[in-house]
């Protein structure tokens, strides 16, 4: 275990973007590649925040629909909607966003536990803090918790 030196901050850097008017994150070493909005293809007996599957360069990769998985709204406008190819587990999943922002850099210490109400709108559990960055608060997503153990097992069953 690394034994922290005081007056050294750890920085983070997350890919933030956009659900609707909130702004959202994920670390930076989770994301593989943002990709544009593509044509993708509907599985049968999927559960129902997944869109389906694509082709990344020989690859199949397992969509899910973040808006439908924290059961919000649909988007109406996909002109700006991009695909997030992130790494869970040892696997890729795309997660459809509005948009993507940028890239943020901030410090552990500033990552706040968000309180329970301020979650509750997507649900606590994917939530691992608040990082306010300048006038902003930016939801930090832990994308490990996305998908519960036997959710992870149906979308692996989709690139076989």
């Amino acid at each position: 275990m690394a034994v922290k030196k005081p007056g050294i901050r750890q920085e983070i850097q997350v890919v933030g973007f956009y659900l609707g008017e909130d702004e959202y994150a994920v670390f930076i070493h989770k994301v593989r590649e943002i990709y544009a909005m593509t044509e993708i293809r509907k599985v049968p007996k999927a559960p129902q925040f997944v869109e389906g599957v694509i082709n990344l360069r020989g690859t199949i990769v397992p969509i899910i629909d973040l808006r439908k998985r924290f059961e919000l709204n649909a988007n109406e406008s996909k002109h700006s909607a991009k695909i997030l190819i992130v790494e869970l587990g040892k696997n890729f999943v795309g997660m459809i966003v509005d948009n993507v922002s940028e890239v943020m850099r901030f410090f552990a210490d500033e990552i706040e536990k968000a309180p329970p109400m301020f979650a509750s709108n997507i649900g606590s559990q994917y939530v691992q803090g608040v990082a306010k960055l300048n006038d902003k608060l930016i939801i930090l997503l832990d994308i490990e918790k996305l998908l519960s153990y036997e959710e992870q097992s149906v979308l692996k069953s989709f690139k076989s």
